[in-house]
């Protein structure tokens, strides 16, 4: 049992793609600091935002909608390591390092909105 959003194993996974894509955002040039580097980490925040939002809410649409949205700013940023890429702004080292984490974050997070839609956690 949880006893808070921090002991979710997808929290815990996208606060980490938080901290990769700051990390690597940081490498942008100057003068995208207010354009993409900026829309890729508010996209990225919001995945485990409203995952941390979400693990209180007590009823099953509200949790789901809330994972939705989640859903929602992982494909973002989906687009935003692709556009970055191409606009060779990262390495292939962190192309692959970027999309390996949210593979992971992505797998999770479809793996908690089955269990949530299922009711597995007895709410």
């Amino acid at each position: 049992m949880t006893q808070s959003f921090q002991d979710l194993v997808v929290w815990k996974k996208a606060h980490q793609f938080v901290l990769l894509v700051y990390r690597i955002t940081k490498l942008f040039p100057a003068n995208e600091r207010f354009g993409l580097s900026s829309q890729f980490q508010r996209a990225a925040v919001s995945i485990p935002a409203n995952i941390a939002e979400g693990y209180k809410k007590t009823g099953k649409a509200d949790k789901l909608r809330l994972m939705n949205i989640a859903q929602g700013s992982l494909e973002e940023c989906r687009y935003y390591i692709l556009l970055s890429s191409d606009l060779d702004y990262i390495t292939k080292e962190n192309n692959l390092e970027l999309t390996r984490s949210i593979e992971d974050v992505s797998r999770l997070l479809n793996a908690y909105c089955k269990a949530v839609a299922y009711n597995k956690f007895g709410f």
